[in-house]
């Protein structure tokens, strides 16, 4: 795919998974990324999830541009058009289950499928604990499929001292996963 703008085009899906937090504090750093383009789907469960976790309305800013998750007319929807990177943040196991089976029923889905059949980078990111041997093989599946799978682990190296600093570290990977940031500068173990 030859690429004909000068922005990253990044797509930002939040479904209806605890972590809103998560996805709040990704929003507020592609802020200072003038050169990426952030289009967000939210699922239904994901505005409820957003709301009951981050009491407040999903955050606007210049650049950005909110899609309906039943939107299949979005220029992602389509090959022709592809995100450069979709990031699903966070991503319920539902959500996991219909992009593992092919299964587009909501942009979110759809986008999903056109990401990993077009070998465009897809990072999803599940919010579940335990895992079940249907998750593990759904999340397997995903993988295989050629999308990168990073549960929201926080570190403790850097000592962190908030919910903010805990997640932070964990924000800046999934920044330089997506490519929207060209190196990851990580908390390591200094022992």
């Amino acid at each position: 795919m030859i690429k004909t703008s000068s922005h990253f085009h990044l797509l930002l899906a939040i479904t209806g998974a605890s972590g809103a937090r998560y996805a709040a504090r990704f929003m507020e750093k592609v802020k200072s990324l003038p050169s990426v383009r952030l289009s967000i789907v939210v699922s239904t469960n994901g505005k409820e999830v957003w709301n009951r976790e981050m009491q407040m309305p999903l955050p606007e800013s210049e650049g950005w541009r909110y899609y309906d998750p039943l939107d299949f007319s979005a220029p992602f929807a389509s090959g022709s058009c592809c995100a450069d990177s979709m990031l699903i943040l966070p991503c319920s196991m539902g959500s996991v289950a219909r992009i593992a089976h092919g299964i587009s029923d909501s942009l979110i889905t759809r986008a999903a499928d056109v990401q990993l059949k077009e070998r465009r980078p897809l990072i999803i990111v599940p919010r579940e604990s335990p895992f079940n041997l249907i998750h593990l093989r759904n999340l397997t599946q995903l993988c295989e499929s050629g999308a990168i799978i990073a549960p929201t682990s926080p570190s403790f190296y850097h000592q962190p001292t908030s919910i903010e600093t805990l997640v932070e570290p964990f924000v800046d990977r999934l920044l330089f996963l997506c490519g929207a940031t060209p190196h990851y500068i990580g908390y390591s173990y200094q022992g």
